[in-house]
Parts: C-alpha cells; sequence; structure tokens
C-alpha cells in the first residue's frame, strides 16, 4: 500500500509510505533549488578544470561544466562577466557551490522538454521495446527536430494529445523565460522548478497511490482527482509516527527484525554500508542464515538510501557469502529492491575486495543535511538536530 501524508504549515513537509514503513520525507520549501533558472554573471573561468564559476546569487558561487555532451545546440564561448542562463542540476552542499548546466530541461508530468536539444527519448522505466519504438517515433514526430525530449513513464499510457498539449506548455514557458531572461536583474531566478509534491505525485502517480492523508482543505480538493483524500489534523506526522522513523534514520545504525544490524556511514567521497551478522547459535545453518540475514538487509538498504536520500557512490559490505549462487541471488535482491526508487539507482555488482558497489543520482540534499547540522561543540563529525522553529521559522 502506497501512500502519500502531506502537512501544509510554515513549510509544507511530505511524507511517502510504504506498507507502513517510511520512504521518503521531503521538505518541499522554496529554498529548493533544484531545477530552478537562474540569469547568473561568470565569476571565473578556469581552463584546466574546463569550467566556469557563476554567481546565481547563493553564499557559492556555482560550478558549471564548458563542455557538455548532451547539449546539441551551439553555445556562444563563455568569458569572464558574461551573463549567462544557467540551471541547477544539484544543490549546493557543503564546500560545493551547486552544479549547473546550460542545457536547460523543463519537466512536465508526462515529458520532458530540452529546448537547446535534439535528443528524443524514452525513460528507462519503460522495459518493453516495442512501447519503447513506438513512443519514441511519437516523439520524434511531435519534436520535428526543433527540440529535444523524453517521454516519461506517465506517457506509456497517455493520449497523444494529452502528450502534445503538454509539448505546447512547456514550450510556451521556455519563450516566456527567453522573453524575461534579458532584462532580468543578474543574478536572479528567472523560472522556478516544480514542487517536490508535484514531482513526488508524477512520479507515483503511474504506479499507484492508494491514498493521501492531508490537513490542508484545500490541496484536498485539489488532490481528489489523484487518489483518495483522507482529512487529519495538524499533528498528523507525529500520530502516524513518522516523525519518530526519521529521526532515526538520522542515526548510523539499523536494526533489522532478525536481530543484524546496518551502519551507515555517509562521508564525502562516498557512503560505506555495513551489515552485521545477528548471533548465531551454531554453525549448521550458518551458510542459510548468511544468506537470509543479507536478502533481508536488501530490503532496508533499499529502503534507507531512498529514506535518506543517498547519492553517488555507495559500497556495501555485506556478510561474507563463499558461493557465486548466493552472491548473485543477493544482487538480484538489491536490484528488485530498489526497483521502487524513483531515482536512478545502478547496482553495478561486487568488487574485487567482495563488496556491491552501487551508485544513485544526485538531485536534492540528504536527510540529515536536512534536518541536522554540525555539533555546536566538537565543530567535527559529529551532527544535532535542528530545533523544529530553527527548521521552520
Amino acid at each position: 500500500m502506497r501512500e502519500i501524508y502531506v502537512k501544509s504549515g510554515a513549510v509544507r513537509e511530505l511524507a511517502l509510505v510504504e506498507d507502513g514503513k517510511l520512504c521518503e520525507y521531503l521538505l518541499d520549501d522554496a529554498a529548493s533549488a533544484t531545477e530552478a533558472i537562474y540569469t547568473g554573471r561568470v565569476e571565473r573561468i578556469v581552463p584546466g578544470m574546463k569550467a566556469a564559476f557563476v554567481d546565481i546569487g547563493q553564499e557559492k558561487n556555482g560550478f558549471l561544466p564548458l563542455e557538455e555532451r548532451s547539449q546539441s545546440v551551439s553555445l556562444p564561448r563563455l568569458q569572464t562577466g558574461d551573463t549567462v542562463l544557467v540551471q541547477v542540476k544539484k544543490e549546493a552542499q557543503g564546500a560545493k557551490g551547486a552544479f549547473l548546466t546550460r542545457d536547460i530541461t523543463l519537466c512536465g508530468e508526462r515529458i520532458i522538454l530540452m529546448p537547446l536539444n535534439r535528443y528524443v527519448g524514452v525513460s528507462s522505466r519503460i522495459e518493453d521495446e516495442e512501447k519503447r519504438k513506438a513512443l519514441q517515433a511519437m516523439g520524434r514526430e511531435i519534436a520535428e527536430g526543433a527540440f529535444g525530449l523524453i517521454l516519461r513513464n506517465a506517457a506509456l499510457n497517455a493520449a497523444e494529445a494529452d502528450i502534445r498539449a503538454e509539448v505546447n506548455e512547456l514550450t510556451s514557458a521556455w519563450k516566456s523565460i527567453q522573453r524575461a531572461a534579458p532584462t532580468a536583474h543578474v543574478p536572479s531566478v528567472v523560472h522556478k522548478p516544480r514542487t517536490l509534491l508535484d514531482s513526488l505525485l508524477d512520479d507515483y502517480r503511474p504506479r499507484g497511490i492508494d491514498r493521501i492523508i492531508t490537513n490542508d482543505e484545500t490541496l484536498a480538493k485539489a488532490l481528489a482527482p489523484v487518489a483518495p483524500v483522507t482529512m487529519a489534523s495538524d499533528d498528523l506526522m507525529s500520530i502516524a509516527r513518522l516523525h519518530h522513523q526519521r529521526d532515526k534514520a538520522l542515526q548510523r545504525h539499523v536494526w533489522l527484525d532478525s536481530g543484524a544490524s546496518l551502519v551507515i556511514d555517509p562521508c564525502e567521497a562516498m557512503t560505506v554500508i555495513d551489515v552485521n551478522t545477528a548471533k548465531f547459535t551454531g554453525k549448521r545453518d550458518l551458510e542459510q542464515t548468511i544468506l537470509r540475514t543479507n536478502l533481508e538487509a536488501c530490503k532496508e538498504i533499499a529502503r534507507q538510501v531512498r529514506l535518506r536520500n543517498l547519492s553517488g557512490i555507495i559500497l556495501i559490505d555485506m556478510i561474507d557469502m563463499h558461493s557465486d549462487v548466493q552472491r548473485e541471488q543477493v544482487l538480484a535482491a538489491l536490484r528488485d529492491a530498489f526497483a521502487a526508487d524513483r531515482v536512478k539507482t545502478v547496482i553495478h555488482g561486487f568488487t574485487s575486495l567482495g563488496l556491491i558497489e552501487m551508485t544513485r543520482k544526485k538531485s536534492r540534499m540528504p536527510l540529515r543535511e536536512e534536518w541536522t547540522v554540525t555539533c555546536h561543540v566538537c565543530h567535527g563529525s559529529g551532527r544535532e538536530m535542528l530545533m523544529k522553529e530553527e527548521k521552520h521559522g
């Protein structure tokens, strides 16, 4: 069962719950910059990095690669002091500024419009080859070489007329951006992205949403066509113990039902997840016990990665298995567990050291960055929880 909780207040809180377990917890606030389009000023060109640093009005200058393979349309060569239209692909985090692109994309429910690109593709979530070919052919017919398109999962069962209407809507939005940019203050936002609630609904509607729970009566009426809506009080997150599940996801240790545990350590270069076994009563069924524990861990690892919004390189140290057959079982279980993830995730397999290597696309800030700060006492690796009034104030 898939449920979405929406709590409106100073900051809108969103929670995705699958079979009673919290899988995503999001703050839908105006400060989120991902996918926003800015007019920025080129502050510095670094030829050795083939990159420019661009002032978009944030604390740190954004990082803009000068060469982007995905881009089809030739754009002017940049110089220091130039005004440039850029889009945030990854939010600023830690010592790094936002990651920027000049290859603008505009997201709709069924399509992604790429006005400076000519590529027409289909979501990798659509696996049927015949359906992929049919959608791609329709996309090429609609685009006529004037722009690029990616047909999303929601396009699979959509009428062509609805897809064309969405293309028209997004191309109109792009024309508005082009009109506004030349006279806009530099730096400034010229286009705000869809809200996180829009994105959440668009991504999960094709897979089915069983219920939406909210404290917002106006929102409840707007969401009624999407799924059955239940009205709740302002403390709906606490009553459903979602705050409790969120706070547990800020801790290193995660206990499994079997008594085994996970230790999750995010660091600058990667995230490392260690699977620790429960106490064994004997060696008789040791191999099967290890396999069962690793399979159990796969489900919880997928949930924790989604909930914590971990990204980049992730290494998983499963309990040692000596059977190649069992290793393949674990890889299959891990891929199956991540099938529900709406963020692109790739399971690369076991390394020569016996670790599972995977990568996950980065988009938003990790959960712990949203809800904790560096410890004010030790100023080290420790974190402390932001008070509710600080976060929402």
